[in-house]
């Protein structure tokens, strides 16, 4: 590999690009901030600062490089209009060899605590989801015309050291009753970095998988486990009627879809271990490395 482009290198981002680093491949690191643009280079990453919905974008180190997509979309409407446009870029900047984008597992919506895989029909239910939806199909199709292969990863929730919901435990904001929770999906953030790492390395052409550590619980059991391990008190329950009534939107939207999400396409076909296949193993390490 020639060289890796990463957009929106953020807390995954700089954590990638330090695994290619240590292999001797350059990396450049596309930021908003200058802030994070002088953390990327202290690190050995070149950054390249611009605003991805500025007036005009700037030449990309794209050309042959491994691009690595990590930036949301725009807070507004059903497409991801901030993609769509990033892409139509790279056509006069330099094709990459490979685009991997980051998407959610969102995009399936509730699956009233099934175990599904990536030929789960896709059914958001969030304009948030939708707009992921939009944005993995203007990449397919973006990849088809150009001749560029691509991979999409379905993320759910990402956590680690520095993302853990201590804060919300010292809230003592509510949680769900278990025996009405619904089950949530997550990857530690060292695993998804090694995911990603190898499914652009050696994920077949045109490739999509559900990144998911494998063992689904409830966040009511994530915070009772991150409370015990830190001595924090858990969690006051209140049902989920209740919850409607006093838990935000944002907050809601995660709580009404269950899934259970199977990971064995990845383990197989990226011949990838999981350093932290469960929480107890995860949250461990994360509290350690904080």
């Amino acid at each position: 590999m020639n060289s890796v482009f990463i957009i929106g290198c953020g807390d995954t981002g700089r954590r990638l690009g330090a695994l290619y680093r240590a292999e001797g491949v350059p990396v450049t690191g596309l930021v908003r901030s200058e802030t994070s643009a002088r953390e990327l280079q202290a690190m050995g990453i070149a950054a390249l600062c611009t605003d991805l919905d500025g007036d005009d974008l700037p030449a990309m180190p794209s050309r042959g490089a491994a691009v690595f997509y990590f930036a949301p979309p725009i807070d507004v409407g059903a497409d991801d209009v901030r993609i769509e446009r990033l892409l139509a870029h790279l056509e006069t900047t330099g094709l990459p060899a490979r685009l991997l984008y980051m998407s959610t597992t969102g995009v399936y919506g509730d699956c009233k605590g099934r175990w599904i895989d990536e030929r789960e029909p896709l059914n958001p239910a969030t304009v948030r989801a939708q707009r992921r939806v939009a944005a993995e199909k203007a990449v397919r199709e973006w990849g088809e015309g150009q001749h560029v292969p691509w991979v999409i990863l379905r993320v759910p929730a990402i956590y680690g050291p520095g993302r853990l919901l201590t804060e919300r435990l010292k809230s003592s904001l509510p949680a769900v009753r278990p025996e009405e929770c619904g089950f949530t999906n997550r990857i530690h953030i060292d695993d998804l970095v090694r995911v990603c790492h190898a499914a652009m390395a050696k994920a077949p052409t045109d490739s999509l998988y559900n990144v998911s550590d494998g063992h689904p619980t409830t966040l009511t059991d994530y915070l009772f486990q991150l409370a015990d391990l830190t001595g924090l008190p858990r969690p006051p329950l209140i049902s989920m009627y209740e919850a409607e009534r006093t838990l935000s939107p944002s907050v809601m939207s995660f709580l009404r879809e269950s899934k259970r999400i199977h990971n064995d396409k990845l383990l197989t076909e990226l011949g990838i271990t999981l350093r932290h296949p469960d929480l107890a193993s995860g949250l461990k390490a994360s509290l350690e490395e904080r």
